[in-house]
């Protein structure tokens, strides 16, 4: 069975965020360090917002982080997620400390499913040959 038309906004990557791209279709999270003062940034750009450095490589992070806010979509933005309300967006701060903006999956878009500070890890949806889109999910319980 031939996989469905990915009917969303597909992400074009720039110069910029071609490493962080890249990264996502290995199923992997990488994000800027300033090796100036010792911080992961995000969104990837040439120098760091902290200090102004220059001095930037990349780096893979844990893809573990919290929920630092969330928002259950109950309207659609774009036609393409119509069939999906309610979802859930949500800000995560990974545990290196920068905020991503994403999805979270796996999880009842229910306020009693969902709480700020909720421990999630990285997954990544494949939505083409070239891209595939960070989103978060709940970690599970440990027994």
């Amino acid at each position: 069975m031939p996989k469905q038309q990915y009917a969303k906004p597909i992400p074009t990557p720039s110069p910029e965020t071609q490493r962080y791209w890249e990264g996502c279709k290995s199923h992997e999270l990488w994000l800027p360090f300033c090796r100036a003062c010792q911080s992961f940034y995000f969104y990837p750009r040439r120098f760091c917002p902290q200090c102004f450095g220059w001095d930037i490589e990349w780096r893979q992070v844990s893809g573990r982080g919290k929920v630092y806010s969330y928002a259950i979509q109950h309207r659609a933005f774009h036609p393409g997620w119509a069939q999906e309300t309610p979802y859930v967006t949500a800000i995560v701060e990974l545990d290196e400390g920068p905020r991503l903006y994403t999805n979270l999956v796996d999880v009842e878009p229910d306020p009693k499913s969902l709480r700020c500070d909720m421990p999630v890890e990285v997954v990544f949806e494949d939505i083409s040959e070239e891209i595939s889109l960070p989103r978060f999910r709940p970690v599970a319980k440990e027994e």
